[in-house]
């Protein structure tokens, strides 16, 4: 793969509901710029993006893949993220490392928790994005209620650039709204048809309001609106993306992830109107610790951060990285600015999957991978040592589900413990701990899918078999309510003697220990109440 400049790379976010077609999509955009001569699938497990053990037998995404795509002389580094709630930590990461998201939506299925979830969180730290209304040609769709309930969910700035030709049974193909025209497909490959009346007018409706969404971004083009001029293609382009990126407007596309129908409109839509890493107002995602902004800037200092890390049992650590700023080649010599150490890499790739191929450079934006960093973790920040940088790390939700677990075998309790502490660097949300009581090992993520590729990995990566058993429950004696005891003390032995009438009360309390004395006109000596308390304390 060739070297790639900053303003011809855009880097996507892949994300959506599980089961909405993700992977396949990703496949769809490989074979149809012709980087591959096969679509994968998910149900036959050969796809590119899904190739763990792990994914092949659930058939479903578990980790974040990266898959550059070139189309028009541009780089498309397609982020897929899993669609599972279970690993939301991946898709933190995959939005951290993009300027962009593609939000899939199953036409069949609508608007689902996790579609509400992932709009979130784009909406949350201002991403730009689009809709890609996946399996369209599928039984029982109605586009117009399915838009009637995107509109409902995220409102009117929810515009379709395409639209479906014909539904269910009687679906041709869609149209491309920006150009007015009709495709219907055949292994991916566009072949143009005639729209008839309805369908144009539709057309045409739909791309006035496009124009109104155009007019809107600058006091020039209201103006242009208003007089009845019509817009340039150009003018198009540039006002969409400002809308685009002002988040007034979010562009739909529907299409086919598993018959390649429609990927050649997604993919001139991410190279027209998505944002480049450099563009003035795009998000960035890497912010110092002081809050400022390092700008993407193939001539600024090297920097970089690593968001996602993957563990082989062969390989060892992969670090993915990209470039915020400067460059990065195989000479590079790497200083992880995090955690103040130098660090020597393994050789500098692109990465495909799993596929890695050696490349000489990588510009400011693009996304790479190097091995062998020994103390770079996921979200560290790279840098060039004359000027070190930090930007704020991933921050991941909290585990809210826990297994105890212990080895099947006796004798790997120390395997099982090195083995954890790589799967939790492939996944920082989930988190490993040891009761100091009752001396259980445990583990806690974001639900019970999460927690059983943990496990599996284990076995399959390290050859630790594990079991999940019963927390022990460390019980504690306490007290429940308020008593009051008395001891008496009588000694004689000639002389005044000795006497003491002592009353001791305990009560509940919310702390743990709390001494307090109800001796009045000083009938006992103060030095005796240190004595007293520890006596107490030990009982």
């Amino acid at each position: 793969m060739k070297v790639y400049t900053t303003d011809k790379i855009r880097n996507v976010a892949l994300v959506g509901h599980s089961g909405s077609g993700k992977t396949n999509l990703t496949e769809a955009m490989l074979f149809q710029s012709g980087a591959t001569k096969r679509m994968g699938n998910v149900s036959s497990k050969n796809t590119l993006s899904d190739f763990s053990n792990e994914e092949a037998q659930r058939q479903s995404s578990i980790g974040t893949s990266v898959i550059p795509v070139e189309w028009r002389d541009t780089k498309i580094n397609v982020i897929d993220a899993p669609g599972y709630l279970d690993f939301v930590g991946e898709v933190y990461g995959a939005l951290r490392a993009a300027e962009s998201a593609i939000l899939v939506v199953d036409a069949t299925s609508g608007v689902e928790v996790g579609t509400e979830l992932l709009w979130k969180y784009c909406e949350e730290i201002d991403l730009p994005r689009i809709i890609f209304v996946n399996k369209i040609d599928g039984e029982n769709v109605n586009f117009r209620r399915l838009m009637e309930e995107l509109e409902a969910k995220f409102g009117k700035k929810v515009l379709p650039f395409s639209t479906p030709i014909g539904e269910g049974a009687e679906f041709q193909g869609v149209t491309d709204v920006i150009y007015q025209k009709g495709y219907k497909y055949e292994n991916g490959a566009p072949t143009e048809i005639e729209l008839n009346h309805d369908q144009l007018k539709a057309t045409e409706r739909i791309y006035e309001e496009i124009t109104e969404v155009v007019a809107e971004s600058s006091e020039e083009l209201i103006e242009k609106y208003f007089e009845g001029e019509a817009f340039t293609r150009e003018e198009i382009l540039k006002g969409v993306t400002h809308a685009l990126i002002e988040g007034s407007a979010v562009p739909l596309l529907v299409g086919s992830g598993e018959k390649a129908i429609g990927i050649d409109i997604l993919l001139n839509m991410i190279i027209n109107y998505m944002p480049a890493p450099n563009h003035e107002k795009a998000h960035i995602g890497f912010r110092h610790e002081d809050e400022e902004v390092r700008s993407v800037d193939v001539n600024d200092p090297f920097s970089a951060v690593v968001f996602k890390t993957i563990t082989d049992p062969f390989v060892g650590k992969i670090s993915v990285f990209k470039v915020v700023s400067g460059k990065i080649t195989k000479d590079t010599e790497l200083y992880n600015s995090t955690k103040k150490t130098g660090e020597k890499m393994g050789g500098l790739y692109t990465i495909r999957g799993k596929e890695q191929s050696a490349i000489d450079e990588l510009q400011a934006g693009d996304i790479g991978v190097t091995t062998k960093l020994s103390a770079t973790q996921t979200g560290d920040t790279l840098s060039d040592k004359a000027k070190p940088t930090v930007f704020k790390k991933i921050k991941y939700p909290q585990a809210n589900l826990f297994y105890a677990i212990e080895p099947v075998s006796k004798g790997d309790e120390e395997k099982i413990s090195s083995s954890l502490l790589k799967l939790q660097e492939e996944d920082p949300s989930f988190v490993i701990a040891r009761n100091p009581e009752t001396k259980q090992l445990t583990i806690g993520g974001q639900g019970s899918v999460q927690l059983q590729v943990i496990i599996d990995k284990l076995k399959n990566n390290y050859g630790v078999e594990v079991k999940t058993v019963p927390f022990i429950i460390p019980y504690r004696e306490t007290i429940t309510q308020t008593v009051e005891v008395q001891g008496r003390h009588k000694k004689q032995s000639g002389g005044a003697g000795q006497y003491g009438d002592v009353w001791v009360r305990f009560e509940p309390s919310t702390e743990e220990f709390v001494f307090d004395e109800e001796v009045f006109g000083g009938s006992v000596p103060r030095n005796y109440f240190p004595a007293v308390e520890k006596g107490i304390e030990e009982a």
